[in-house]
């Protein structure tokens, strides 16, 4: 492992002078460092490049902030495969894992390629708008729900097949990585991060029996808004806002693409869940 990328959560000084001391680090054991520009002109780094080019410079990528942070990132890798190393300086931090007592021991073991991934399925999120076609990737999640205190009407169909049309404050669809975020509390399962499945879960709905489902990674949810309706929002991760028009056509379903995420030892998912669902202890 010999060149490493690094993004970090500008809004964090922590994050920031974390990141200085990282390519110190990494410098004194002949990795170079590649931060992205923003980050790089703070602390005064000439060898960067954007974070679109970054993926075909580097062999590993670190995050050192929160789970948006991760998501960002997630995101820009796209289909390149490098594998993220995730650092929490954030919230909860489901993504960001790896804490700052434990980074440089897992340092020592990256640089060395002595180290696992998890792979972590992705959504692609198609939207249908007459004739135009936008297409986004998502890690987390994608949310539809209105801008104002109201009911939206959501019709749903799985693999072409009508489920319902839901009347609720919106709608998550979510990968398993996303089962710990909006999701869970809108009442959906955990789910253990590497299945291959996908959540549908409303948001508040009219008709209390209308609960999350569980579908396999293989089918597409197709979501129409309905003609008469406005003011409704779709939104990526919870970091992109995307204005919905009449007769839109949403269709998600697993990506191509995966991300690679770096695991701690010694430390699995459950771990991780104890910790920062604040579940009791034996």
């Amino acid at each position: 492992m010999k060149r490493i990328g690094i993004i970090a959560k500008l809004s964090s000084p922590e994050a920031v002078k974390v990141s200085g001391e990282v390519i110190k680090w990494l410098a004194d054991r002949g990795v170079e460092a590649y931060p992205d520009p923003e980050l790089g002109s703070r602390l005064g780094y000439t060898k960067s490049y954007s974070k679109s080019e970054l993926p075909a410079f580097v062999d590993l990528m670190m995050v050192l902030g929160g789970d948006g942070t991760m998501l960002h990132t997630a995101r820009l890798m796209g289909d390149s495969r490098i594998p993220i190393l995730g650092v929490n300086l954030g919230g909860l931090g489901f993504l960001t894992a790896i804490t700052m007592k434990e980074l440089h021991p897992v340092l020592e073991k990256v640089i060395k390629d002595d180290f696992e991934t998890e792979e972590r399925m992705m959504l692609s999120v198609q939207i249908n708008r007459n004739s135009n076609v936008l297409k986004y990737t998502v890690l987390n999640d994608v949310v539809l729900k209105g801008t104002l205190a109201r009911l939206v009407n959501i019709e749903a169909r799985i693999n072409k097949e009508y489920v319902t049309t839901y009347r609720a404050d919106g709608l998550i669809v979510s990968t398993p990585t996303g089962s710990t975020a909006y999701s869970l509390s809108s009442g959906g399962p955990i789910l253990y991060p590497t299945i291959h499945s996908i959540i549908v879960a409303p948001i508040c709905p009219f008709t209390l029996t209308n609960r999350p489902v569980v579908i396999p990674d293989w089918m597409t949810v197709e979501i129409l808004l309905k003609p008469h309706r406005e003011n409704v929002l779709l939104t990526l991760d919870g970091q992109v806002d995307l204005p919905l028009v009449k007769g839109d056509v949403i269709e998600i379903k697993r990506a191509e693409a995966s991300v690679y995420l770096v695991k701690c030892p010694g430390k699995s998912y459950f771990d991780i869940l104890r910790e920062r669902l604040m579940w009791g202890g034996k």
